[in-house]
């Protein structure tokens, strides 16, 4: 999904749900799946739906294909995630999914310095977000709690960045980012919990797809 060239507003289409990919567009009557539903894209896409239920494989490779573009990373990356998952104590669907909210550019994100995450991902990897502090250009860096997230000085004016804070009280943090007293700034109050994270992802048939 890095490197993925494509209009993102298909990825929607092809998973039948919004994905929140393409930043403010989401959120207006302009969106994809407002003007078109959840036909999928191409010549042929209500035909694709009709009478044909995903279960079993299908259903399973859908859910992961969904989570993997949720977050707009790489087969091997999400991999390499749900690997680490099945390693940490507890349940590994739901440490796979909180892997993947504390990542440096989903919380840029969440606390509302973007309106996407593939936006908050340049962001990122052009040096514009700082932990404590300190510069951090690693998109996969996890954040741990207490820790401060922010936007350099010289970037605070950045009409996208702006436009993003201005906005994010309106589409809302979650429980584990609380905003600072700084300018720009968030801090990471809390890890994840399950109920932060969209109720529609069925973590499980994630986990069912990798144990086969």
């Amino acid at each position: 999904m890095a490197r993925y060239r494509d209009a993102v507003c298909r990825l929607c289409r092809r998973e039948g749900a919004k994905l929140f990919l393409k930043g403010d567009r989401c959120y207006k009557p302009s969106c994809p799946i407002e003007k078109r539903g959840t036909q999928p894209p191409g010549q042929h896409g209500n035909s694709m739906r009709r009478g044909k239920a995903l279960v079993g494989y299908g259903q399973q490779l859908r859910e992961k294909q969904k989570v993997k573009r949720i977050y707009f990373i790489l087969e091997g990356q999400f991999r390499n995630y749900f690997e680490r998952a099945a390693r940490m104590k507890g349940i590994t669907g739901e440490n796979l999914l909180f892997l993947l909210e504390r990542r440096l550019d989903n919380a840029v994100y969440r606390a509302g310095f973007s309106t996407s995450r593939r936006q908050a991902r340049q962001l990122v990897n052009h040096g514009h977000v700082l932990v404590n502090g300190r510069k951090v250009d690693i998109p996969s860096y996890q954040v741990k709690a207490g820790e401060l997230i922010g936007i350099k000085e010289g970037s605070q004016k950045n009409p996208h960045i702006e436009g993003a804070w201005q906005t994010a009280s309106g589409r809302g943090r979650p429980a584990w980012i609380s905003q600072d007293g700084g300018p720009m700034s968030a801090r990471i109050s809390g890890l994840p919990a399950r109920e932060d994270i969209d109720r529609s992802i069925n973590e499980q048939l994630i986990v069912e797809l990798y144990s086969k």
